[in-house]
């Protein structure tokens, strides 16, 4: 693949301050240099004058290819209801790479999304970090396991105690049955007979695979991290919508945290706290915080409204960018390929018109892995 520099382009590699009339050479697919680059005689030269270029974004919470979008029952693929704990389930197993939620995605400037199971079960299933580009999921992959999906609060409450009379139906019901699971898991003994949700458990033990804990109330955040600490495993929080009320508990208990979807309704008794006052609280706070859309839920098309709307109440206008670019891919384990423009990272890069934060921006072109995917070059 011949080598590609896009020169004098305002430049955010995301892990150092801005650059104007900078430059990004690629080439086999990774970034080779970035800043004041001199560029070689036979590269093919990008004229970006103009244009602001970014890493592609990193959507660490969404359903992309897995939840359907106006397609009826049967794409209801998301949660695996049958029973309170499916810890074997895999997102991979239900992944559409050719539906239309991907193409939204890279016509964002999102090249990279965690896709996971849905939050009806105390225990939902295996989460998969993705590129928004292939046309089968395996060779979408970027890191699998990358969590265990686990909920708190009313969807698991209302799933299965009101919906079908079983446990559990209550916050000490979710909460035991997520406890009961993991020291289930302590015992587990694979000579005795395979249990695939079991082995995914003793990664989580192990630490080798963090629990994300869907949580949206206060109450719901802390005994997320109460279980975590009792277990000593990895955490990630996700939703958080109430994470303000308690921003300074959150950094003292140092697990990172996922916010959103915020660009929507108050659907539901637990959202009704949400704020894009957020962002900036948790920030200042020092809580290591990620954006998420959460799609199809809030579209993922309007990831970057969300970002633009943090800073408006107070989130730093780089604290917000990173949020949506380098803290997932933190958060995720992925940093060694993308969320930075950096040399030896895959060349996931979006040129945009303006700052992508500015109302009126749009994507020109997206890249991965240093092929247009959406758009065209300038």
């Amino acid at each position: 693949m011949a080598k590609l520099a896009i020169t004098g382009a305002t430049v955010y590699p995301i892990s150092s301050p801005p650059m104007e009339g900078a430059a990004l050479l690629v080439g086999d697919g990774k970034i080779l240099a970035v800043g004041r680059v001199e560029v070689p005689s036979d590269a093919r030269v990008i004229d970006a004058r103009g244009l602001h270029l970014l890493p592609g974004f990193v959507d660490p919470h969404t359903h992309v290819g897995l939840w359907g979008e106006g397609d009826g029952p049967p794409a209801y693929d998301g949660n695996e209801w049958t029973a309170n704990t499916t810890a074997q389930v895999r997102a991979l197993d239900a992944i559409n790479p050719f539906h239309v939620s991907f193409a939204d995605a890279r016509s964002a400037g999102v090249t990279t999304v965690q896709t996971l199971p849905g939050s009806g079960n105390p225990i939902g299933g295996e989460m998969v970090v993705i590129k928004t580009r292939g046309r089968t999921a395996d060779e979408m992959v970027l890191r699998q396991p990358s969590g265990l999906k686990g909920a708190l609060g009313e969807n698991p409450k209302r799933l299965h105690g009101q919906n079908h009379k079983r446990m559990p139906a209550s916050r000490m019901g979710v909460a035991a049955v997520i406890r009961q699971y993991l020291a289930r898991a302590r015992e587990y003994d694979p000579e005795k007979g395979r249990d695939l949700g079991l082995e995914l458990a003793r990664r989580v033990l192990e630490r080798a695979v963090p629990l994300r804990l869907h949580a949206h109330r206060a109450d719901d955040i802390v005994t997320a991290v109460r279980i975590a600490r009792e277990f000593d495993i990895d955490l990630s929080i996700e939703h958080c919508t109430e994470g303000w009320m308690v921003a300074d508990f959150l950094a003292e208990a140092g697990y990172p945290v996922t916010l959103g979807p915020m660009l929507g309704g108050r659907s539901k008794v637990e959202t009704a706290n949400m704020t894009f006052r957020n962002p900036g609280i948790l920030e200042k706070a020092g809580v290591h915080v990620s954006l998420m859309t959460d799609h199809p839920f809030v579209p993922i098309a309007h990831h970057r409204i969300q970002g633009a709307l943090a800073v408006r109440e107070g989130m730093s206008e780089a604290g917000a960018l990173r949020a949506m670019t380098l803290n997932p891919a933190e958060m995720l384990g992925v940093t060694h390929r993308v969320g930075s423009l950096e040399p030896g990272k895959d060349a996931d890069f979006v040129l945009w018109s303006d700052h992508p934060f500015r109302a009126r921006a749009r994507v020109v072109a997206t890249y991965i892995e240093g092929h247009v995917v959406y758009g065209a070059e300038p």
